[in-house]
């Protein structure tokens, strides 16, 4: 098949449950979408495997749909079908690092063999449990996966202010800290009012033939020359000076 796809999506309470149906409806939307189906169906095999993960602390991840074949119009409705069924977790923390760590391992023995792997990571925050994010993406990099970003950059949307745990510039942490491999991109979501298309485009741009991604579409993961390279311990640090304690520790 085509592409075997994890999508990764951040349920932590930094996000009301009123915004966590808005991302979930955004996925279903998209998956009934004209323009999801046909890029499956213009990919070479005419196939691709999906599987959507939830996913907050150091241990909170849930397959909420298992790996399913996606080969047909009913079948992507199918998939969108069981996704709206489902009602969103809501749990604390914030770990891409083990997110990353999970969705890499749901490769292993589900029973396809994928020209491309890619986990796509949806959240609002920087990582601030588990291990460096970095260590995590560089790990499933080197098996051959490739992460794309979706940065939810809408906290304090409407009050104007970033909520605790958020970061400016979030799409630069992601660029250069959660995203990596081949043709690797970042879609920035500013408001809710972007995000179900930025998740129709993300998935056409996964699922289609055409790899890796126009470079007008691309942020890659590494520094942006005349710009400085994002901390990519910083969710830990403001976690740590939120309890009164930090260990400059890159491990």
């Amino acid at each position: 098949m085509d592409v075997e796809l994890v999508l990764a999506v951040d349920v932590s309470w930094s996000m009301d449950s009123g915004e966590q149906r808005l991302q979930r409806d955004g996925y279903v939307a998209a998956f009934r979408s004209p323009e999801v189906q046909q890029a499956i169906l213009d990919g070479g095999n005419q196939r691709v495997a999906v599987t959507y993960v939830e996913w907050a602390g150091n241990f909170s991840q849930s397959v909420v749909v298992p790996w399913t074949l996606i080969g047909s119009k009913a079948d992507a409705d199918g998939f969108a079908y069981r996704l709206a069924e489902e009602e969103p977790a809501r749990e604390r923390r914030t770990s891409i690092a083990s997110a990353i760590d999970f969705s890499a391992g749901l490769f292993d023995g589900n029973g396809f063999s994928g020209l491309r792997k890619v986990i796509d990571v949806s959240g609002d925050g920087p990582n601030n449990q588990g291990r460096a994010v970095n260590h995590a993406r560089d790990d499933a990099v080197k098996r051959g996966i490739t992460i794309n970003g979706l940065p939810l950059m809408t906290s304090g949307e409407s009050s104007g202010y970033l909520s605790w745990g958020s970061i400016p510039n979030l799409d630069t942490y992601y660029a250069d800290c959660v995203i990596g491999g081949p043709g690797a991109f970042v879609i920035p979501v500013n408001d809710w009012a972007q995000f179900p298309d930025a998740v129709r485009r993300k998935l056409v741009m996964e699922l289609a033939s055409v790899w890796p991604a126009p470079p007008a579409q691309r942020v890659e993961a590494m520094p942006v020359a005349g710009r400085a390279a994002a901390d990519c311990l910083i969710g830990e640090r403001q976690w740590q000076q939120r309890q009164g304690l930090w260990i400059d520790d890159d491990k």
